[in-house]
């Protein structure tokens, strides 16, 4: 007979102990499975405990969530998120670099779970991490020659640990400072800089540009698309992405003349060259988010070229009836026509008809004119 389905069998792992086949009722309140499992081990203060995930992700469980516990999950007795969250953020403030290093490592790990990432918020932690990262480079700059790769994964892991507690939507984009956004943005225009760094840095920078019209102006302030190029000249192509990512969000939220800007810069052939060659044409395969920031950029440049499509002709103006019969020409190798028949007359203005269509232009059969609408206003 198969068990209730309110039941179900999972193994629960502590240190230093076997692990223990347990029967979950669905039924029972969390808290009263958590104490009995505790009992079980004799482990006072059950409160200060939680149940979570022992694969990969790490993620409590929680009410809201246990129903997501199928039959043979491996569940992991832990502290409590309230309890890691109040010790992981006394170690991120210990005046020693390996322990606090450890710690930041720890909550870059955790953060990714929206019920400790609450509890870390609510202990003011994004703060904390804000004030880090303002006056970490000035703090550690004298140990910088002797503990560089200690000072650059910490700086990592703390701003991979900002990166995951603000992607969970808690705390509003809008509350961060000046000082903060200046640094961010140093670390993107610095020449060298450790690859981890500047993809996070990347990644802020948008989420700031796209989640607040605030942010985007003081962010387009510090950074220009000139000191974006360059790395799109690498090899990585998850900074090519994230740049690009940057690029587009800049885009978006530009005013329409500042976006009129952006776009001459974009149709510069330099520019041009360099995605084409360092990321259209690189040795590698493009990824899917690649592919959709790419196409994100064509449409946004793109949609500028609206108006200048809609633009019609004017059929009295010769210079541009001239420009657009020489457009024809090259595009079909136009050299000879019909001769001056009326049989010729109505077979070539067929053939123009048919071929401004191919042109894309928009031909107004009831205009004197073969066309009197085009794709865009080759006058300017």
């Amino acid at each position: 007979m198969p068990p209730p389905a309110d039941i179900v069998k999972v193994a629960i792992e502590w240190p230093g102990a076997y692990p223990k086949l347990m029967e979950i009722d669905q039924k029972k309140p969390l808290s009263a499975i958590i104490k009995e499992v505790c009992d079980g081990w004799s482990l006072a203060n059950h409160e200060y405990f939680a149940l979570q995930h022992a694969d990969s992700s790490n993620f409590y469980i929680t009410e809201k969530n246990r129903n997501e516990i199928k039959n043979g999950t491996i569940l992991r007795l832990t502290t409590s998120p309230a309890q890691n969250a109040h010790q992981l953020h006394e170690r991120i403030q210990s005046s020693s670099m390996d322990a606090k290093l450890e710690a930041l490592k720890d909550l870059a790990s955790l953060s990714r779970d929206v019920t400790f990432a609450q509890e870390f918020i609510n202990l003011d932690g994004i703060s904390l991490l804000t004030q880090m990262v303002e006056s970490g480079t000035e703090r550690y700059q004298k140990l910088q020659k002797i503990m560089k790769p200690c000072f650059g994964d910490m700086l990592s892991f703390t701003l991979t640990a900002f990166v995951e507690l603000m992607d969970h939507g808690i705390v509003s984009w809008d509350t961060f400072s000046v000082a903060f956004i200046k640094k961010i943005a140093s670390f993107v225009n610095k020449s060298a800089i450790d690859v981890s760094i500047l993809q996070r840095s990347l990644a802020i920078l948008e989420s700031m540009v796209l989640n607040s019209h605030d942010l985007y102006q003081k962010v387009a302030q510090e950074i220009t698309i000139g000191q974006l190029i360059p790395h799109l000249q690498g090899t990585d192509q998850e900074i090519q992405t994230y740049t690009i990512a940057v690029i587009n969000a800049l885009f978006l939220k530009a005013p329409d003349e500042k976006r009129q800007e952006m776009a001459n810069i974009l149709a510069q052939k330099q520019l041009r060259s360099i995605i084409l060659t360092h990321v259209i044409r690189a040795q590698r395969a493009i990824n899917n988010e690649m592919a959709h920031q790419l196409y994100v950029l064509q449409v946004l440049t793109f949609n500028l070229l609206e108006d200048r499509m809609m633009t019609k002709m004017d059929p009295q103006d010769q210079a541009q009836r001239d420009i657009i019969f020489e457009l024809r020409r090259i595009a079909f190798d136009a050299e000879s026509e019909p001769n001056n028949s009326s049989g010729s007359m109505e077979k070539r203005k067929s053939m123009y008809t048919r071929d401004y269509k191919k042109l894309g232009f928009i031909v107004m059969s009831h205009s004197h004119h073969p066309l009197c609408r085009r794709p865009y206003n080759t006058s300017r």
